[in-house]
């Protein structure tokens, strides 16, 4: 790799002049000398020293080639056949980023010089920064400098890091021709306000721009000069800070005169570093367009990891220029109090933690935590941070005592930006067996329900069977109703008739509505003929007789009644 000299340019300087055999003209021709290359922007340019011998008709061309791609040398565009002592070759396509060889000879005529082959490079290492684009704009006592990052918007070398550029402003005062001061301010922001100027003063500024962890060097801008305006009627406010006050930040800053309003605005950091006028990216804070005393609370989704406040006063059509710029980073200035943790048992393998805080926080939503569990018994602790304020911990022993703490952190803030621990709880969990047992206890319970199921649709179908038989009648009953089809009698409950009917053993016997009772015959019962379907053929002593061979008529051993039963 080629040493950076001074301006960072590329440079072969030959050493011993090589000897040539004599041409056929008698002369010797020479490579180019002091050959280097020299890269700015995205400008490629590829000089060498003018040889005496080839001032007349002599030229010289240039040829490239990537190591490790290709294997073959390929003419450089713009760098055929000069005459002059210099080339550009921006035109050619590459790869800032990857290692580039350049080759070169002299020509004269059918005759050439040996080739002089450069060391190869890397053409972003090898850049230097131009100058940025700068312009002023003045205040009674403030200067902004607004910069425009070096090379074109649509620049290949520096298209990864156009917003990655610092800056380096050096300003001074020209007060009757003698430089009253000379400062050099550092901003990673393309727009630079500088206060507390003398009014009616003219300032020169000059900038250039740096890269972060680059050493590429870099080229001052030409210098600007703009003078400030007379003093303007109403200061600008000083002193703008934001302060916490019972845990809700409050922008306060000074003023020295009564009777105006004021007006305050934030803007996201990351919008400064865009290049161009940043009047429009500012945003008025709510509660604070027009406030009468020199203080605003600020709401809470305006706790960004970085902000700026700016306020100006105004009475009447008069306005101020705005103040100063005040930087609020809520991961270096929170105060974060200690959390508050409670500890509850759902079962017993599990535990319900939940945090919270004594009083509300405005950047509450922007915390995690980092809780401390352990058994009580046990000096093994596990950690884990965690973003929500209620969560279980699961997998836990029955009727354990375990423990919990914990500490806020506050989110996108520095590893150290955290709260004090939170108080030590403790909790048992509930008593119970292994994960194993509840699951045999499980598998019991759903066979006991199975079996116990299987027994009520047994005895349902018991009690189906004793109250509500199938509706074929006994063989019995044909014999005592020849004449009548059985169907007649196995009417639906709809359709039922309520008139009351009997059997007896003597046709010439008509029993009335109530019992009779008699020695020589059995007792017949009277009943409704509302047929429930049950029937039943009994003699004197109760015996079933159904199957049995019936007896002849006249001489029957039971009553039959209309309500489906025989007595």
């Amino acid at each position: 790799m080629l040493a950076l000299l001074g301006v960072t340019t590329v440079a072969l300087v030959a050493g011993a002049p090589w000897v040539l055999p004599a041409a056929a003209g008698g002369t010797t021709l020479k490579p180019p000398q002091n050959v280097e290359v020299d890269i700015l922007d995205d400008t490629f340019t590829l000089r060498w020293d003018q040889s005496r011998e080839s001032a007349g008709d002599g030229t010289v061309s240039a040829d490239y080639q990537i190591p490790g791609l290709v294997d073959h040398w390929t003419k450089l565009p713009g760098c055929q056949h000069v005459t002059n002592a210099t080339c550009d070759f921006s035109s050619l396509n590459m790869n800032v980023y990857e290692e580039i060889k350049l080759r070169i000879r002299a020509e004269e005529g059918n005759h050439t010089s040996p080739w002089r082959e450069l060391d190869p490079f890397i053409p972003f290492q090898q850049a230097r920064i131009g100058p940025p684009e700068v312009h002023l704009e003045a205040e009674d006592k403030a200067i902004a400098v607004n910069i425009s990052p070096p090379g074109a918007e649509d620049s290949v070398m520096w298209a990864l890091d156009r917003l990655n550029f610092a800056y380096s402003v050096v300003i001074w005062s020209n007060a009757s021709g003698a430089q009253t001061r000379n400062e050099t301010l550092h901003s990673r922001y393309p727009r630079i306000k500088i206060h507390k100027l003398v009014p009616e003063t003219t300032y020169c500024v000059r900038v250039k721009a740096r890269l972060f962890l680059q050493q590429n060097p870099a080229e001052f801008s030409p210098v600007r000069c703009v003078s400030t305006a007379a003093e303007n009627e109403l200061p600008a406010p000083e002193n703008i800070q934001v302060v916490l006050e019972n845990q809700t930040y409050v922008l306060k800053w000074d003023y020295i005169q009564d009777n105006v309003t004021f007006q305050a605005q934030w803007l996201n950091s990351y919008l400064k570093r865009f290049p161009g006028s940043d009047s429009e990216k500012w945003a008025h804070v709510q509660g604070c367009e027009r406030a009468h005393v020199a203080r605003c609370a600020l709401p809470q989704d305006m706790f960004q990891k970085e902000v700026y406040f700016r306020v100006r006063a105004s009475r009447g059509n008069r306005s101020s220029p705005w103040s100063e710029e005040e930087k609020f980073d809520a991961g270096r200035r929170a105060v974060i109090p200690p959390p508050v943790v409670a500890l509850k048992p759902l079962d017993s393998h599990s535990l319900h933690v939940a945090i919270g805080f004594q009083d509300q926080m405005a950047f509450q939503h922007l915390l995690t935590y980092e809780v401390s569990f352990w058994e009580n018994t046990s000096n093994t602790e596990k950690t884990f941070v965690e973003h929500r304020t209620d969560f279980t911990v699961p997998s836990l022993k029955p009727r354990t005592v375990y423990c919990a703490a914990a500490r806020a952190l506050l989110e996108g803030g520095p590893r150290s930006q955290h709260s004090r621990p939170s108080n030590t709880a403790c909790a048992r969990t509930e008593a119970g067996g292994a994960p194993g047992a509840r699951l045999a206890a499980g598998v019991s319970t759903a066979l006991a329900a199975l079996l116990v199921l299987c027994a009520a649709t047994a005895l349902g179908k018991l009690v189906h069977y004793v109250f509500f038989p199938s509706g074929e009648p006994p063989s019995t009953i044909d014999e005592y109703f020849p004449e009548e089809p059985l169907e007649n009698l196995l009417l639906s409950t709809s359709v039922e008739q309520t008139a009351q009917c009997f059997v007896v053993e003597n046709a010439d016997t008509v029993p009335t509505e109530v019992n009779r009772t008699d020695e020589d015959h059995k007792t017949y019962t009277s009943q409704a003929s509302q047929d429930s379907g049950n029937y039943s053929i009994e003699d004197e002593s109760g015996g079933s007789h159904i199957g049995e061979e019936p007896g002849p008529p006249g001489a029957g051993t039971g009553a039959y009644s209309a309500g489906g039963r025989f007595a």
